[in-house]
């Protein structure tokens, strides 16, 4: 009897040794970090820069992902990080401008965070946010977004069920109280990191790739010459290229802030949005927004900061217009004629960089 006792208590002594006491202690839960293992990345591709001080681990980006679905991070519960960066769509989302909690409508269009962790350059279309650690944190705050505290979503994690175990394991914190806005944007980061897009025909198309190449069709190969005329190179071509701000690379933007001719303006107050100059307060800087990448291109619409075209087509009736006058406005933005083939052969370029596995990629989903 007293053996089937012994045996009966066995379970449950190692099940009580996996769990936090009563008064919040995380310790008796075992911390052994393991490194994340990126995928590896095509030779085109430069090296991320991973912050020295939040190292990616296997548990540091379960932690993440989880925490980017859930609306426990908005002030309401009824919106999460997914709500407006959709995997579906490269994770930004198809309305004209982001809509937070209670419908409240905001300024800017939703950027796309493929590649995301490449970006050293400053992040949000005006730069104000310059380490991917704190643009969760700047969301959650953002009146017009998730409109709540750091701090209050910080204790309902220390309340939760599961949370300061998964905190636990991946930052290897000792007591439910020490869960923070610090550890909480560290792990958003880290999944952030892990959305890389390399698998588009472009990808295939555009660099080696061994038996795995692909190649562009007639269009797209004109399309592609569109794209990356350099008058530099042929000064009889009027075409400006596109790759001065979406370089032909894998990353396919330079990150750079530039006015691209959007609103006509003489001086720095006559921009309806300052964008970065609104954060520099630099004359020069107005009207001045991130050079978005064009991976997954056409599943992002509306385009530019504002949302302001619908489609590519309206895109390129822009740039081939010479937009509008302004003191500020990039040398590179100059009317140039394009045809109905042109077009075509543009859109049919650009959506070869359509990437169907980052889409699909069940990593990236919604864990819950």
């Amino acid at each position: 009897m007293i053996r089937k006792l012994f045996l009966f208590f066995i379970p449950i002594f190692v099940l009580g040794a996996c769990k936090k006491d009563p008064l919040g202690n995380l310790e008796a839960i075992s911390y052994a970090p393991q490194a994340f293992t990126m995928p590896e990345m095509p030779y085109f591709f430069q090296k991320m820069e991973i912050p020295a001080d939040n190292p990616m681990t296997v548990d540091g980006v379960a932690l993440g992902r989880f925490l980017f679905y859930d609306p426990i991070l908005s002030a309401d519960s009824t919106i999460a990080c997914a709500s407006c960066h959709r995997q579906e769509t490269a994770f930004s989302n198809n309305l004209k401008v982001a809509v937070g909690i209670e419908g409240r409508v905001g300024t800017r269009n939703v950027p796309s965070l493929a590649n995301v962790g490449f970006n050293t350059k400053g992040l949000l279309w005006d730069g104000r946010v310059k380490a991917l650690e704190e643009v969760a944190l700047r969301t959650i705050a953002d009146p017009l977004e998730m409109d709540f505290s750091v701090q209050g979503v910080v204790e309902r994690l220390q309340a939760h069920p599961d949370y300061p175990e998964r905190f636990r394991k991946a930052f290897g914190i000792k007591d439910t109280e020490d869960i923070s806005g610090e550890f909480l944007g560290k792990a958003i980061a880290q999944f952030l990191r892990t959305l890389v897009s390399y698998n588009s025909k472009y990808d295939y198309a555009n660099w080696d790739r061994g038996a795995e190449t692909k190649f562009f069709s007639e269009s797209e190969l004109r399309g592609k010459l569109l794209f990356t005329t350099e008058p530099a190179i042929n000064p009889y071509d009027p075409h400006p290229g596109c790759s001065h701000c979406h370089n032909n690379t894998a990353l396919v933007t330079t990150n750079e802030f530039l006015n691209n001719g959007l609103d006509p303006a003489m001086e720095p107050g006559d921009f309806p949005d300052p964008g970065l100059g609104g954060i520099t307060l630099r004359p020069i800087d107005y009207g001045r927004f991130k050079a978005p990448t064009l991976r997954n291109i056409e599943l992002t619409a509306p385009y530019m900061h504002d949302g302001r075209f619908q489609t590519l087509e309206q895109v390129l009736e822009h740039y081939s217009s010479g937009g509008h006058f302004s003191y500020n406005v990039d040398v590179n933005i100059i009317a140039f004629p394009m045809s109905e083939q042109d077009k075509q052969d543009l859109l049919a370029f650009l959506k070869s960089m359509t990437d169907e596995k980052f889409l699909q990629e069940n990593a990236f989903g919604n864990p819950f």
